[in-house]
């Protein structure tokens, strides 16, 4: 018997929500039905930034360094930086330089911020909108090149399709089925937790690089 021959399975939004409804023991009947599920997905989506690094929404990132100027805000939708490099270009040649991540007390700590020179350390103050301070202040016409976490694209119609790998499929359904179930049927809740945890516990388990050393970035600063 022949196969499909195609690898493009996907849900749009409208269909994970159905998919959920049904999952939940529930039907969509009414437009405000898909409206909170919707805004359910929204929410779900900025837990799983609380979960752990989503592979998908790694982005590279570079800002122009101004001679003289050591902040730099970033854009409200990045999260953190996983890591930072300094980038110099000298007659098209280009050179990266790691930059050595602190925390807060440690920036503090540091006698003179307008200190000028090439960066070697940077702070991120993770505001609502994250404020990146690098030390020495720069000296020279330089970059700084990061790879951010981003927050997953909005869902606003059901026409969209969600920013989510086939591999988070099953959990973003589940996840979806038990915070319907947690507002239109509690007495299924409790099933689709443990349904939703485990399969997000396996999506998340296998979104990781497949190198020989695998080490998870600290998430927790003060």
């Amino acid at each position: 018997m022949a196969t499909s021959g195609t690898k493009t399975f996907a849900l749009d939004i409208a269909d994970t929500i159905e998919e959920a409804y049904e999952l939940a023991g529930l039907e969509q009947r009414t437009g405000y039905d898909a409206k909170t599920a919707r805004r359910s997905l929204n929410i779900m989506f900025a837990d799983w930034a609380n979960r752990g690094v989503n592979l998908w929404t790694i982005e590279p990132v570079t800002l122009d360094m101004v001679v003289g100027t050591n902040s730099y805000n970033l854009n409200s939708y990045d999260i953190d930086i996983i890591s930072a490099v300094l980038r110099t270009t000298t007659a098209g040649v280009s050179t990266d330089v790691e930059l050595t991540r602190i925390g807060r007390t440690e920036y503090l700590n540091i006698p003179n911020k307008d200190n000028s020179g090439r960066p070697v350390q940077f702070f991120l103050d993770r505001q609502t909108t994250p404020v990146l301070k690098v030390w020495p202040t720069p000296d020279i016409t330089s970059q700084v090149v990061t790879y951010n976490i981003q927050r997953i694209d909005d869902v606003s119609t059901s026409t969209e399709n969600p920013d989510v790998p086939s591999r988070f499929i099953p959990c973003m359904v589940s996840g979806l089925a038990y915070n319907i179930a947690l507002k239109k049927n509690p007495e299924k809740a409790g099933l689709l937790k443990q349904v939703y945890e485990e399969q997000f516990s396996l999506a998340a388990d296998e979104d990781r690089s497949r190198v020989s050393l695998n080490l998870v970035p600290a998430r927790s600063y003060y």
